[in-house]
């Protein structure tokens, strides 16, 4: 019996040892797998999901005051993308859309960045910070995600065809890399 009592009372003394240990090789492993994957600025990008519906009626005022819409866009192909200043997969997006816009403006593309509440003077802090040359929006009360697209998830994304036809959602950052893959053969459509 007193040998059992021993036993019994150095196995209570070592289990928590082993505990602590395997959570150290828990932590270990799951260091080592996140530490191995790819840095966000190169491997951040969801996948669109392929949709058909008619683009939303939108009226929004932009970051200089001028009000649009975006049957403004009409015969355009328009990546609409709500966003904000504080969202990080909004930031790291954001160099990506830039630059596809600008190899694509002269085939009939656009960028609107509709921000999503943010202050005018951040909006703007953030367009300058960023060389932002797209068209930029505001949404104070949350017209676009709440009624418009219908979302509550930035960033989110939408590309209409020339027709006024929704075809993308992409929701979560996107990369040049998808852009070119899924927007570009909507930019080639004839119109």
């Amino acid at each position: 019996m007193m040998v059992e009592s021993r036993s019994v009372k150095q196995t209570l003394k070592i289990l928590p040892l082993i505990l602590i240990s395997l959570g150290i090789i828990l932590i270990a492993v799951s260091t080592y797998f996140i530490l191995r994957e790819e840095t966000p600025q190169t491997n951040f990008s969801t996948v669109p999901v392929k949709v058909n519906y008619d683009a939303p009626g939108l009226t929004l005022t932009d970051i200089q005051g001028v009000e649009h819409s975006i049957s403004d866009y009409q015969g355009q192909v328009v990546l609409i993308n709500l966003w904000a200043t504080w969202c990080i997969p909004c930031k790291e997006e954001m160099p990506a859309l830039q630059s596809f816009y600008d190899n694509n403006k002269d085939r009939g593309f656009t960028v609107i960045a509709i921000n999503d509440g943010d202050p005018l003077a951040a909006v703007a802090k953030f367009a300058e910070d960023y060389d932002l040359t797209f068209p930029i929006w505001l949404d104070p009360t949350y017209i676009a995600t709440e009624q418009a697209f219908k979302t509550m998830n930035l960033p989110s994304s939408f590309v209409i065809d020339r027709d006024g036809t929704v075809q993308l959602l992409w929701v979560g950052g996107i990369s040049r890399a998808m852009l070119d893959e899924h927007v570009t053969p909507i930019i080639m459509e004839k119109p």
